[in-house]
């Protein structure tokens, strides 16, 4: 069965490369505990197999298009075009045509409903290898929500934010039509970046309209010639895109790896920087709160010493850590129980925990006066949508009980009581997950290429969607599945999704007879 993965629980046990980051001194307040696996060999080797066989289909397909003897033509440029540049580079987009192509239809599928534990799916399918989808017409009520960022349930669309969100876009309308410098800075704004700052715990912040150029606006606006830029190699597309746009020197450490950060550090301090050996105008540390395609936490007590020990500064990206991690949902910086002013940036989203748009950085009040008048999100972006805005202030406020209630704190727990229970079941079944005990985000390795469209396929039939994820998004020999554990999730919802995962489907239902069609 595709979706019984080669090693179960028995084997799992058997493995030598499993290693578990423990508790290091006195830095940590609590245990802190992850698990990872090397990629056996032998699941190494079926999976370097599977793709050669794609591989070789695929320029065999290639070649009877070529002779126009393939029946599927959308992969090849039309007549009319030959005389234009090529749209389809041979070697670039090999593994678009031959490889992704046939495994599409598990991404970008369409919802119909707000994105809360469960949703509802827009049917499709599709006559030519996925090139193009047809929609059927019919709607997949009630899937279980395992694939979005909805950690403390707030993407709904009634109680309270939605009722303000309303409120507020009857008083203002949805959009600003200017950029924050001219006529769009406005009172919610305001409002908003003070109660941002309260909520970190500094003393000022500052709110983008979109949490991917919070950060590639923002760190060319700080660094530049002269700078040195340390990365983590897992870091998020937007953060590495920030960097090279600074002009820095990049140079990345092994990921959560302190020993690869700080070997780093002592010899950008030793030898300066090339050719002239001049010390570098500064050294910033870039660093995510969890990281997204490994749900692992970073090491965060340590980052911070290394970075006091050789006087550099700390840029920590919370996109998926603020709401979901801490006591009070303050992140990453709270669940280490360390001081928000040992983080010299503090960047964060509201897309996620939050269940809104765009993105915020936290700091001293110099820092964010500073990025007001130098940040090209600042300067020329247009200003974030008011109902945005009170979506953010609204679960903020429940979230920090300043709504005059709890449930802000019980969601919280729940999430924390989910995310411990769904990986602790992961584990006893036997399947083999990644990352930190705490972490909201819980990879699932498939490793072999054809289990990454399979699985994505047969959760589908059971009524669960899930991320799928391959290369290049992941190294080729580490597919997997990812999900996004929620405080909307009941305990009843996460069993369902457990005993359903090897679960045959019935042989009279409709599900069935799709799958057997298939």
């Amino acid at each position: 069965l595709l979706l019984r993965f080669t090693f179960h629980c028995n084997v799992q046990q058997q493995l030598t490369n499993v290693y578990h980051a423990a508790c290091n001194g006195e830095l940590y307040s609590r245990p802190f505990i992850e698990s990872f696996e090397e990629t056996p060999m032998l699941v190494a080797v079926l999976t370097y197999m599977g793709y050669g066989i794609l591989t070789i289909f695929g320029y065999l397909r290639d070649f009877m298009r070529e002779w126009k003897i393939e029946k599927c033509h959308i992969a090849r440029e039309r007549e009319e075009q030959k005389d234009f540049v090529s749209l389809y580079q041979d070697f670039e987009n090999f593994y678009t045509r031959n490889l992704y192509m046939r495994i599409r239809d598990s991404w970008n599928r369409p919802i119909c409903s707000a994105p809360g534990a469960t949703f509802d799916l827009v049917e499709r399918s599709s006559n030519d290898y996925n090139w193009t989808f047809e929609y059927t017409g019919r709607v997949v009520k009630d899937v279980i929500n395992l694939g979005s960022y909805n950690y403390l349930g707030f993407a709904e669309n009634t109680g309270a934010c939605a009722t303000a969100a309303g409120e507020v876009t009857v008083k203002f309308g949805v959009g600003v039509a200017s950029t924050r410098q001219e006529m769009g800075n406005l009172d919610k704004h305001e409002e908003l970046e003070k109660l941002a700052a309260s909520f970190l715990g500094v003393e000022s912040a500052m709110a983008f309209g979109m949490g991917f150029a919070t950060n590639s606006m923002n760190i060319p606006a700080l660094a530049g010639k002269g700078w040195l830029i340390l990365s983590d190699e897992l870091n998020h597309a937007s953060l590495v895109l920030g960097a090279r746009l600074s002009g820095s020197t990049i140079r990345v450490f092994k990921h959560n790896n302190m020993q690869s950060l700080e070997k780093l550090l002592r010899d950008a301090i030793a030898h300066g920087q090339p050719r002239t050996h001049r010390p570098w105008k500064k050294i910033l540390i870039l660093v995510e709160g969890i990281y997204s395609m490994e749900g692992s936490i970073i090491r965060l007590p340590e980052v911070i010493a290394l970075k006091k020990k050789y006087k550099a500064y700390l840029y920590l990206d919370e996109a998926h850590s603020i709401g979901a991690l801490g006591p009070n949902g303050r992140g990453v910086v709270e669940y280490f129980g360390l001081d928000p002013k040992d983080v010299d940036v503090m960047m964060g989203t509201f897309t996620k925990s939050f269940g809104a748009a765009g993105g915020y950085i936290g700091g001293r009040k110099d820092l964010i006066d500073y990025l007001r008048t130098h940040s090209h999100s600042a300067i020329y972006a247009t200003s974030m949508s008011l109902p945005v805005v009170e979506q953010i202030i609204t679960s903020m406020k429940c979230i920090m009980g300043k709504d005059g209630t709890t449930i802000g704190r019980s969601r919280i727990q729940r999430l924390a009581e989910n995310t411990v229970y769904f990986r602790r079941r992961l584990r006893e079944m036997g399947f083999i997950i990644y990352g930190n005990n705490d972490s909201p985000v819980v990879p699932m390795m498939l490793y072999m290429p054809a289990k990454i469209g399979a699985f994505g396929r047969e959760m589908l039939k059971r009524n669960i969607g899930v991320v799928v994820v391959g290369f290049p998004a992941t190294p080729i020999i580490e597919s997997r599945a990812r999900f996004c554990i929620s405080a909307a999730h009941t305990k009843e919802m996460l069993d369902r999704v457990t005993t359903r995962f090897l679960q045959r489907l019935p042989q009279g239902s409709a599900l069935a007879a799709d799958q057997r069609a298939s």
